[in-house]
């Protein structure tokens, strides 16, 4: 079973392994341990990652890259049109209202979803962790932001649908970064005394994140989380872009924007200059050559220039680390450490901003690119039966406050309860009570619009099917239970009614629970569930092991209830005096792709993965014939030169120079077969010459061999001739076969050598070496056997020892008269026995 963290990022993702008793960054084809978020779509086949990012300037139309933050979100989203002007590709409108890429695809134009997208890369990276692993994978962790609304998660987990794999769960980049930094650590305080809270400070090349953990041996929880989905790396490039495009306007008289190609050149190198200036204070240069209509462009910045020139977004990495604080109670001296990850925090301005902040150093413990991706790892091990982890219970946050809503029969019309609060422990599930006589409808909605970088505050409507009122004409009660999963996806989980067979103490008159008949009911009513005391943290499971607890709709949380009480609950239920009847629950998802459209992704992905095999195999075939053509030429000059004759030689580099120029003008683009065949024709006239070669070098080892074993055997018959005692015991008529059959091998060797010698290089040999060691193989089954076959053992060496025995008397422990044994004897059955052995 495969273990597999993945960090899914906007510029680069990089796979986290568990293998060998430790978690390990894995490399692809390239030796590279990270691979770019890119997708280069061709006439005939797709490159993905680093393949498909040296094709961002070649194939600009067509090369997909920056397109994580487009993920659940419909074509009209403000976000999704601003990233759009930034993109040399096209978007477009999908048919469910959603944004999608167009491209040219096979030569035809092909619109693709992001779900679609993110699924290409993410195939990528499952065939990169299986080429690792040596086995096939399907489960595994993926990062996302922690700012993901529900509809960017679902969208997420469509994609790793699309790609074939069976996400276990989506975790937040900050908590796999907790989760990798206290996994390990042993000094961890204990679960009784103060937490050690550290903060996470996370800026990629997109979006900027921070949260604040606290650290028990064993335990890890998110106090808080906020961030900045608007700032990253990417920015501070577009300044650098920004500002030379205005210098080369003046200073060129080029219009750089105007240039897609051209414009992404400059990002490349604007991206380089910024890693350079963060270890350089100097001046340093920026020099493209040919960079637009022929020109050569050059210019300089240094340090302090670009700090000033990103000083209003330096001077937005602040208000995170301050509203952090708030939202988890914390002041400066209750954190004991500061770790930052993610490309951009080595930009010295940022990490000098965070240090003014905190008036504390920075910790670099982590590794800043691998540390999301090794915390995914840690999470999918500790999910997997198939790997024994150290205990380690995570619990992560709610990033946004959720309301339900639905209507009511009072004058306002409608109800609203705020189910979970921003940074509500996650995954929980909550139960709610309802007093309904009919099927009605739940609307979940963010609270705080303000505070969620999405434009819509829908998460879905969910209508509670099936709800009759009681025997009596009265509202029945129905308890809908509401969960955020291990996902940190909202859903509604259940509903069922309770069915009241005996009406004592029947407190459900009032259309509506107040909070106070609530509380006083608690005491009493046997129908109210309890809070599920049971840790949510530790996901060795799923989220129907998370915790629970019971608000009604009116937003009154219930007490929990003991655990002897609730037998008692379960032993009344089961006595009969209330019956709870399951609801079914009709869910409609915001920006939910439907479950048919999947199923046609899912189905154009196999085919795509398909046509690349056959694409890859076409190539294979054509380099096979052009590297043969290459090597085969080159040997003819060289090792090969002895073994053919120079009207052969003139007649073969003719072929091979036919065969090189076909591949390049007709045999350009042939199918796979073609290519097949025109090897085999040119191993027709290759191979005869290569045998010969390798029968020239192969064949005096061979004949050395063969040589050494009949002189060897000579040797045998020799000494069996000369009465040698080793040998006195084999038989005559035998050692007369073998005498006969090393005679006729010896003349078998004699006159092939004889008859090979008369022979030039280039003619065929008289004999092969596979006769010879097919003669030697032959030599050793016939002579083998007779010449070293074993001295029979002696019986005399069997009576004495039972003489001896009888002699020496019993044995320790065993009755009857003890004798003094036969010195003379026993040393004569000792010599013997040493004379038997072989």
């Amino acid at each position: 079973m495969s273990v597999v963290g993945i960090d899914l990022g906007f510029l680069n993702c990089y796979i986290a392994v568990a293998r060998s008793g430790g978690i390990e960054t894995i490399a692809n084809e390239y030796s590279d341990r990270c691979t770019p978020a890119c997708i280069s779509l061709g006439s005939r086949t797709r490159a993905i990652g680093n393949a498909a990012k040296s094709q961002i300037v070649t194939n600009v139309r067509n090369t997909i890259h920056g397109f994580k933050k487009l993920h659940g979100r419909s074509f009209d989203d403000p976000i999704v049109q601003t990233e759009r002007i930034r993109l040399p590709y096209e978007l477009q409108k999908m048919p469910n209202g959603s944004a999608g890429v167009k491209v040219r695809y096979l030569e035809e134009e092909r619109p693709f979803a992001i779900e679609q997208v993110t699924g290409m890369l993410l195939a990528k990276l499952k065939e990169t962790s299986e080429n690792a692993l040596r086995k096939p994978v399907a489960d595994c962790v993926i990062s996302i932001p922690s700012f993901f609304t529900d509809a960017e998660r679902r969208s997420v987990m469509a994609a790793a649908q699309v790609a074939g794999l069976n996400c276990l769960r989506l975790m937040n980049e900050t908590t796999a970064v907790a989760l990798a930094y206290g996994i390990y650590k042993q000094d961890l305080p204990p679960l009784d005394d103060k937490p050690r809270n550290v903060v996470f400070i996370d800026m990629g090349h997109s979006a900027y994140q921070v949260s604040v953990c606290a650290f028990n041996k064993g335990k890890l929880k998110v106090l808080a989380t906020t961030f900045d989905p608007y700032l990253g790396g990417r920015n501070f490039d577009e300044a650098l872009v920004d500002y030379f495009c205005d210098e080369f306007k003046t200073k060129y008289k080029i219009n750089v924007k105007e240039n897609s190609r051209a414009l992404l050149r400059l990002y490349q190198e604007c991206e380089k200059l910024k890693k350079l200036m963060s270890a350089n204070a100097s001046d340093l240069p920026l020099n493209i050559e040919c960079f637009m209509n022929d020109l050569d462009v050059s210019s300089k910045m240094n340090r302090t220039q670009f700090e000033q020139l990103c000083a209003s977004l330096l001077a937005r990495v602040e208000p995170p680390l301050k509203a952090v604080m708030e939202q988890a109670n914390l002041q400066r001296e209750d954190i004991s450490s500061i770790e930052i990850v993610g490309g951009a925090t080595r930009i010295p301005a940022v990490k000098e901003q965070i240090t003014r902040f905190f008036l504390k150093d920075i910790s670099t413990t982590l590794n800043a690119d691998e540390a999301v991706a090794r915390g995914c790892a840690l999470q999918c091990a500790i999910l997997s039966p198939a790997f024994k982890v150290r205990e380690f219970s995570i619990t992560d946050l709610v990033p946004y406050s959720i309301t339900l809503r639905w209507k009511t029969s009072f004058e306002d019309g409608t109800g609203e309860c705020e189910v979970f609060s921003k940074n509500h422990p996650a995954p929980f599930s909550k139960v709610i009570t309802f007093h309904k006589k009919e099927p009605f409808e739940l609307e979940a909605f963010y609270t705080n619009l303000h505070e969620v970088p999405y434009p819509d505050p829908r998460i879905g409507s969910f209508t509670i099917q099936n709800v009759f009122p009681q025997s009596d004409g009265d509202n029945s009660k129905v308890k809908v239970k509401v969960r955020i999963n291990i996902h940190g996806i909202f859903s509604v989980a259940s509903a069922s009614v309770i069915e009241k067979q005996n009406l004592e103490g029947d407190h459900s008159d009032a259309p509506m629970e107040t909070e106070t008949s609530f509380k006083n009911e608690n005491k009493d009513d046997v129908d109210k569930m309890h809070v599920d005391q049971e840790e949510g943290g530790h996901q060795k499971c799923h989220a129907e092991h998370t915790p629970e607890e019971e608000i009604d709709h009116t937003g009154a949380k219930t007490k929990s209830i003991p655990s002897d009480r609730q037998d008692r609950i379960n032993q009344t239920i089961k006595k009969g005096k209330v019956k709870s009847i399951d609801l079914p629950i009709q869910s409609s998802l915001y920006r939910q792709l439907a479950q048919d459209l999947l199923n046609s992704y899912i189905e154009n992905e196999g085919k795509m993965i398909m046509q690349d095999k056959l694409e890859k195999e076409r190539n294979d075939a054509k380099n096979a014939v052009e590297e043969y053509v290459y090597d085969f030429r080159d040997r003819l000059g060289s090792v090969y030169e002895k073994f053919i004759t120079p009207e052969e030689m003139n007649k073969l580099s003719a072929i091979l120079e036919d065969t090189e120029n076909w591949l390049y003008e007709e045999g350009e683009d042939q199918p796979k077969q073609v290519y097949v065949d025109k090897l085999q024709e040119l191993k027709k006239y290759g191979q005869p010459i290569q045998m010969k070669y390798m029968e020239h070098e192969e064949r005096p080892k061979a004949l050395n061999d063969l040589g050494k074993k009949i002189q060897l055997v000579m040797k045998v018959i020799e000494a069996y001739r000369n009465k040698d005692e080793r040998y006195d015991h084999l038989d005559p008529a035998e050692m007369e076969k073998v005498e006969k059959y090393i005679s006729d091998a010896m003349n078998w060797l004699n006159s092939k050598m004889n008859a090979q010698n008369k022979l030039s290089l280039t003619q065929d040999p008289v004999v092969k070496v596979s006769e010879i060691v097919a003669k030697s193989k032959e030599l050793d089954n016939f002579c083998n056997p007779i010449i070293y076959k074993p001295k029979p053992k002696v019986e005399v060496a069997e009576d004495q020892e039972k003489a001896n025995n009888e002699h020496n008397g019993p044995m320790d422990g065993q009755s009857g008269t003890e004798t003094k044994p036969d010195t003379k004897d026993s040393s004569q059955h000792t010599k013997s026995g040493e004379m038997e052995v072989d």
